[in-house]
This record gives structure tokens, C-alpha cells and sequence, in this order.
């Protein structure tokens, strides 16, 4: 277990006149509330928020920093109170360890629900404070690295979650190490064997890498020389999820990729990186757009670099980053880097404003409440590949790239995107679902009392368009679903001899609505227009049993007969009997999936995967939980695509792996491409998630079968 004299070693290095009291009675008082508890390790819990704050020393923090990482656990997992904490240590130490705390004690609906809520809190508090996240960050990656100690499905929950959320942040704050340490971590218990195999093939010719990047260094240094430019040359292994992800996303075999190895020339100033640049370009061929100036377009987590790919010796492809030392410190140390907090300071304007985009991620989540679109959101803002373009007077906006003139006309102003009808880019008029390229000149037409399209949404990529669209379309939506809920219940209550109107004015009606979980009347109203809850759901709360009685009496005698029930769906609607069920076309649920229903007017309820697109896009108001039903066995189409190496008995070999998996084929469509590959498409029948991972986990061991993956239309 590492010790606090080491902590304090590492801090004194790097700020030999700093007072290390206060980390020295955060220690004692950590020790103290913790003692006695016990990590899955079999590890004192203390070892915990040690090791988070010596990867804090190690970023060379600020002693507040390092002291809110040895006291971030305390709240969450001991009886240390937050009162204490504050009295104790001061009002920073307390408002960070409060914002790094998880919220596990709310009672939400559910994981996804809290894992949203936490996230949205941790957002919040480091837009206060940026030392937040990176406490946060130093925490996830000790947890990573002890992951094995979890049962196999949390592994794979936290190492989902840390890929799709805290990878990401880390590497919009530029700390690039834990970035990629993350990543890895993650693919090794995501993806076992793609992995290892990964692994296997970067070893299987190490000694002839390791000559290759020897003689690159070598001759790149004695280039430079020959040019008096002292440089120092750096070669590394790209990490083998890089390499995953450019295998899958640009359909590549290891093989074809030629950048696993990439070459770093580091110099004392910008002309000299330029220099150095024209004479890598004169040695050797530049692949056309392969270069990139981020030193003269920095990215917005203040990274900066040339990138460029050349053709090298024997015609092998090259990749070279090149910039000066303190652009080297900025990519592997991000914000931390730019940190000023010491002596009482605050963070430079310049890195605020770089960073003012965690701003724009509070501002965008403001109104949001469900969970899955949280969550979506989120991903949204995290994965920006940015465009920069102009406004008429030739102020810069930064735009997600795919942004379209509605994004750019959303992030002036809500009203401008509201009243939006057209755009033009460099004077000339765009559709509105125009793709923005850097450089590119926007202006938008608007129109008085025009309004959103729903059909924005299918083309939009800032959270900020994407939400006010969605509001817009609930507050429209909310209002029609009034109207028709209010004449649906009127037309009810006549029929049972009441007056609706009259019934909403009483004192009972407050109850009712409390019963269906409502807070005002016209929410109650609201969701029977929705399809939600019925009228006569609604009716029955207010009519005698004895009327009820007498009305189904003369109902029966006039029919002449009661109804059949319905046979039983494969899907329960809670709260709501005898109503269409159909399966949504874009995901194709099985029993297994997490669902979810929308009320769709005139036909019923759909069901959607959770995760669906369609259905995050939907309007939350119309939602409505369902379950599978154990008591009826149905089976269920869903589409997969195999890809695999062109051989004789390919399809067939296939087909009989799916049939002897109980599966069957409803159809199938393959193409062959002139690099001898093969892509399968097939909508297949299945009762149930688990036997398609069967099926897929056969698939893949057919021989030439490269990949199976499950895929939505």
C-alpha cells in the first residue's frame, strides 16, 4: 500500500514552499473513519483514496486537490457527515468531496435513473469547480485498475459506463494518459478475446517493430541534426483499442493497418516545428489529407500539434506528430497543465474559455429529466468533432462536424432556430439539413411565427437544437392531448350520467389525481389524450359501484353476450389491459432486452430496445413501462450481419450453424466485395436474447467468420 510520506515527497518536488498540513489532517482523518473497512481486494479500504491521491500528486496538483482525493469517499461510504467535513476542512475541500459523492442513497426508478442523476450531479458541481472531475477521474481509474475484484456482470457495467462517459471527459480535459489507460481497461473486459487477439498479433512481430521503430528514430534524429535542430524523437505502440476502432470503422484487417506504430519529433519552438515539418515533407511523400495544423487550429481541450502521415522507407505508411516540448507537457497533462489554484489563485481566463463547454453541458441538461436522454445527451456533448465557421460579421463558432444551419441558427439564439426557414452558406441558400464545413460564412432566414420540424430531429447534432425541438413538440403535443383528454372525459362521464366539469371542481378531484400520481388536473387530462390511463379508469374513481353495476347490466343485455378475453401478448402493459402491442421495426425487441413502451395514437402501444434511437427521440410524455411476458412463449425476428472471408460452403456452413441453434432464417441477403470479402445480412427467429448470443457466439466460430454483430434498421 503506498504510503502518505510518498504523497507528500511527490508534492513538495513540485512545490517545495507549499504547507502540506491540511493533507496531512486529511490522512489521519480518512484513516479514522475508514478503519476497519475492507475492499474487495481483501486490501484496508484506505489503500483507495491513497492511491487517488497520489495519481493527484502525480498530475502535480494543488494540496486541495490531493486532500479532497484522500477525503472524496467519506460522505458516500462512512458516518463522516457533511457538516464536519465542512467545519473541518473548509468550505472548497467540502463543496468538491460533495460533488465527487455518488447519489446510490436516492430513491430513484431504477440504475439507470441514478446512474443519470449522479453524472448530472458530478456535471454540475465541476462546472463550479473543475478539480471535481478530475478527482472523479482519478477515482474511476484506481477502480478500473482493481475492476477484477467485481462479480463478471459489474465488471462489464462499470467498464460500459467508463468508456461511454469518463474516457471521454478525459480526453475533452485533455489528460490524454488517463484517457487511453481507461480505454484500455475497458476493451480488456468488453471485448476479451478481440483483445487479446489484438494483442497477439502487435507481439507477433515485436523484435522486427522494435528494429523498424529504432532505425525511424535514428534517422529522423540525424535529419534533424544535419538541419541544426536539436529535437528529441519519440515511436510508440498506438493503443490496442485505437487499433479496434479503426479496424471496425473502417472495415480494416490488422493487417491493413499501417499506423500501429506512430513517431513523435519534439523541438524548443514553433518555427522550428514548421521547419521541421517542410523537411519531413521533402524526405519523404506526404499522403494527402493527412495533415493536420493543430498548432495553428488548436483543439478546443487546448491540444496542440502538427499530425501528418508519410510514405516512408520500403513505401510503408509513417504517422508523425510533431510540436514543442510545452504543447508535449499540455497533450499528456490536459487542464492540468494550465493549473493555477495554487496560492489562492484561480484558473486562467484562457483555460476557462476553453473549457467553456462543460458550461454549455450544464446549460443544455437544464430542462431535461429523463434519464435516457440524459444519458444520450451527454454521449452527445462528449464526442464532439468540431467545424469552425463564421457569422456574417465574422465571429467564430465552434459546431459538432455534421452540424446543419439549424444547429448553427439554435446556438444564436432559441428564437432564431424556433423561427428558422432557411440558410445560406458563402451567399448561397442550403437545405437545412446542409452539413457545415470549417471556413464556411452562415446566415439564416427566419420567419416570423414559423415553428420547429419533428423532422429536424432526424437530422440535427447539438443538444442544444435537438432539446428546444423536443420541447417545443411537448408543449404542442401536451396542449392537443388537453383538448382530446378533456372531450374523452366528458363524453365518459355523460355516458355514466355525471358532468365532468362539475367533478373537477370538487374536492375529490385532488385525491384522484394524487391516485394516478399526477400534480394538477390538467396532467391527469393531459394523460388520457396521451392514451395513458382511460376515461373510464378515470370515471370509475368518481361513479358509485351501484351505477357502475347498472350500466354494465343494461350494456351485457343489450350486446347479448360478454366479451372473450383476448389471448395473452408476449408483452405486459402495466396498468392498462386488452390494448395492441406491436414491436417497433427499427430494433426488433426480444424477450431479454430492456424495453420500453410509447403510446402511439391509434395503435396502441409500440415497444422499443431502451437503447433505440427512434425511441430516445421520442417524447418522453408518451412513454410507458413494459415487461416481458414469462407466461407466453413467442418467437421474435431480428437481424444480424456476419461478416466473413469469401470460400466454397461459406453460406451454407453459416445456415446450418443457425438452424442447429434452433434459429431460423426468414431471409437473407450477401454481397461479395473485390477484396474477397463477404457481408451476410439475415433477419433470423428467436425466442429470446439468450439464444442470439448463442447463435451469434456459433456464428463466429465458423471459419473466415471475421465478425457478427446484432444491428438496428
Amino acid at each position: 500500500m503506498i504510503r502518505i510520506n510518498d504523497i507528500i515527497e511527490k508534492i513538495t518536488a513540485y512545490n517545495p514552499s507549499v504547507d502540506v498540513d491540511i493533507i496531512d489532517r486529511a490522512y489521519i482523518y480518512s484513516a479514522r473513519v475508514h478503519e476497519g473497512q475492507i475492499r474487495l481486494s481483501g486490501e484496508p479500504y484506505l489503500s483507495h483514496p491513497l492511491e487517488v491521491a497520489d495519481i493527484l500528486a502525480g498530475m502535480k496538483l494543488d494540496v486541495t486537490s490531493v486532500a479532497a482525493g484522500l477525503l472524496h469517499d467519506v460522505i458516500e461510504d462512512t458516518d463522516a457527515s457533511p457538516k464536519e467535513i465542512k467545519e473541518i476542512f473548509g468550505s472548497d475541500i467540502y463543496h468538491i468531496v460533495s460533488g465527487v459523492s455518488k447519489l446510490s442513497g436516492l430513491p430513484l426508478k431504477g440504475a439507470q435513473a441514478r446512474q443519470a442523476e449522479s453524472i448530472r450531479k458530478m456535471i454540475l458541481a465541476m462546472a463550479n469547480d473543475i478539480r471535481v472531475i478530475m478527482i472523479k477521474l482519478a477515482d474511476r481509474l484506481h477502480n478500473m485498475r482493481t475492476l477484477e475484484y467485481h462479480s463478471r456482470s459489474k465488471r462489464t457495467e462499470i467498464a460500459q459506463e467508463t468508456l461511454d462517459i469518463y474516457a471521454p471527459i478525459a480526453a475533452r480535459l485533455g489528460i490524454y494518459w488517463i484517457k487511453n489507460e481507461l480505454e484500455e481497461i475497458s476493451f480488456r473486459y468488453l471485448q476479451p478475446d478481440i483483445c487479446a487477439e489484438i494483442e497477439q498479433l502487435v507481439q507477433k512481430d515485436r523484435v522486427e517493430r522494435e528494429n523498424f521503430i529504432d532505425s525511424v528514430q535514428q534517422f529522423i534524429k540525424r535529419k534533424m541534426e544535419e538541419n541544426h535542430l536539436k529535437c528529441e524523437v519519440l515511436g510508440r505502440y498506438k493503443n490496442f483499442y485505437s487499433i479496434y476502432q479503426k479496424m471496425l470503422n473502417q472495415n480494416l484487417k490488422f493487417e491493413d493497418i499501417y499506423d500501429v506504430i506512430a513517431f513523435r519529433i519534439i523541438l524548443d519552438s514553433i518555427p522550428q516545428c514548421y521547419e521541421a515539418l517542410g523537411i519531413m515533407h521533402s524526405l519523404w511523400k506526404p499522403i494527402a489529407k493527412k495533415f493536420k495544423d493543430y498548432i495553428g487550429f488548436p483543439k478546443p481541450n487546448m491540444y496542440q500539434s502538427l499530425h501528418t502521415t508519410l510514405i516512408g522507407f520500403s513505401g510503408e505508411r509513417v504517422e508523425i506528430q510533431i510540436r514543442t516540448h510545452e504543447m508535449d507537457r499540455v497533450a499528456q497533462s490536459g487542464i492540468a497543465a494550465h493549473w493555477s489554484y495554487k496560492e489562492g489563485q484561480h484558473v486562467d481566463e484562457k483555460v476557462s474559455q476553453a473549457f467553456a463547454w462543460i458550461q454549455n453541458l450544464v446549460e443544455n441538461q437544464a430542462t431535461v429529466q429523463d434519464p435516457d436522454e440524459f444519458l444520450e445527451n451527454v454521449r452527445i456533448d462528449l464526442f464532439p468533432d468540431e467545424v469552425y465557421v463564421f457569422t456574417p460579421q465574422g465571429e467564430i463558432k465552434t459546431l459538432p462536424k455534421g452540424a446543419t444551419p439549424v444547429d448553427f441558427a439554435y446556438m444564436i439564439h432559441t428564437e432564431v432556430g424556433n423561427q428558422c426557414t432557411g440558410g445560406k452558406v458563402n451567399g448561397r441558400m442550403v437545405p437545412l439539413s446542409h452539413e457545415l464545413k470549417t471556413g464556411d460564412i452562415i446566415e439564416i432566414v427566419t420567419t416570423k411565427n414559423h415553428h420547429p420540424s419533428k423532422d429536424w430531429l432526424t437530422f440535427v447534432k447539438t443538444v442544444k437544437a435537438r432539446s428546444k425541438i423536443r420541447h417545443w413538440i411537448k408543449t404542442q403535443e401536451k396542449e392537443r392531448s388537453l383538448s382530446l383528454g378533456r372531450e374523452m372525459l366528458e363524453k365518459a362521464f355523460r355516458k355514466y350520467r355525471s358532468n365532468f366539469n362539475t367533478m373537477i371542481k370538487s374536492a375529490e378531484i385532488n385525491k384522484v389525481v394524487e391516485h394516478f400520481g399526477f400534480k394538477t388536473t390538467d396532467d391527469l387530462i393531459a394523460s388520457v389524450g396521451y392514451g395513458k390511463i382511460t376515461p373510464l379508469q378515470v370515471v370509475r374513481k368518481f361513479v358509485t359501484k351501484t351505477d357502475e353495476d347498472e350500466q354494465d347490466s343494461i350494456f351485457n343485455r343489450l350486446i347479448g353476450r360478454v366479451r372473450k378475453k383476448k389471448p395473452k401478448t408476449g408483452v405486459v402493459v402495466h396498468g392498462i389491459d386488452d390494448i395492441l402491442v406491436r414491436f417497433g421495426k427499427c430494433c426488433q425487441p426480444v424477450p431479454g432486452d430492456l424495453i420500453v413502451g410509447y403510446i402511439t395514437r391509434g395503435y396502441g402501444v409500440t415497444v422499443h430496445r431502451k437503447n433505440c434511437k427512434n425511441a430516445l427521440g421520442m417524447n418522453p410524455e408518451r412513454r410507458i413501462d413494459v415487461e416481458w411476458n414469462a407466461e407466453v412463449a413467442e418467437s421474435y425476428p431480428v437481424k444480424i450481419r456476419v461478416l466473413s472471408i469469401d470460400r466454397v460452403g461459406l453460406l451454407a456452413d453459416i445456415a446450418a450453424t443457425i438452424n442447429k441453434e434452433g434459429a431460423n432464417i426468414v431471409s437473407a441477403d450477401t454481397q461479395t466485395r473485390e477484396n474477397k470479402t463477404v457481408d451476410s445480412f439475415f433477419t433470423i427467429v428467436v425466442e429470446n436474447t439468450g439464444q442470439l448470443k448463442r447463435t451469434v457466439a456459433a456464428l463466429k466460430k465458423v471459419k473466415l467468420v471475421q465478425e457478427v454483430k446484432r444491428i438496428e434498421n
